[in-house]
């Protein structure tokens, strides 16, 4: 497998292993799935979490200048995943932020099973990271080449909704992924299906 999985700080994971001790921030998650759990609450597939500058540049340095924020963990009942939970970097280290909810959480284990596949016969070793893009209304797993960088190229995989214009769930080389939709200007509008 050419798939390495990043292990997140210590830090990041006691964070959210006390947001899912704690009644009050589990209470005020919204997803049917969450509430309604049958077994323990387990966080599973961390992944950093990166920010493309909406005000940078594309294509070019900006990926390369995309600053790690945080980390985000998807939070599994059994093998069902209910929701993925956020931490955030800040002067005292890993602090939890939030929940998440809504289509990424799946989507992002589907991209993640769709990464194993696409890279199982390749000899790079690629780390996972999440990507979100702000100015541009999209997320995607960015899969970075950890040795051979000068021989292969970075890939997004579009999480669904994606922008209109780009596939979701299908890896694109991220140099003209970003090309894309620099040329789009913002014009891109979010698919909702």
């Amino acid at each position: 497998m050419s798939l390495s999985m990043p292990q997140p700080p210590a830090a990041a994971l006691r964070a959210v292993l006390g947001a899912l001790d704690s009644p009050n921030a589990v209470r005020a998650v919204r997803t049917a799935a969450m509430r309604r759990r049958t077994g323990v609450l387990a966080p599973a597939n961390p992944l950093p979490v990166h920010l493309l500058d909406p005000m940078a540049a594309l294509p070019g340095p900006a990926l390369a200048g995309a600053r790690r924020t945080g980390w985000r963990f998807l939070i599994q009942d059994g093998d069902e995943v209910v929701a993925a939970a956020d931490t955030r970097e800040c002067t005292e280290g890993q602090v939890f932020s939030h929940f998440a909810e809504g289509p990424y959480p799946l989507s992002t284990l589907r991209a993640l099973q769709q990464a194993k596949q696409h890279t199982a016969s390749s000899p790079t070793v690629y780390l996972p990271r999440l990507l979100s893009v702000p100015g541009h209304y999209m997320a995607a797993l960015w899969l970075h080449p950890v040795l051979d960088r000068a021989q292969s190229a970075d890939l997004l995989i579009p999480l669904a909704p994606a922008p209109l214009g780009v596939t979701a769930h299908r890896p694109h080389d991220a140099d003209e992924l970003l090309s894309l939709l620099a040329l789009s200007n913002g014009q891109l509008l979010t698919a909702t299906h």
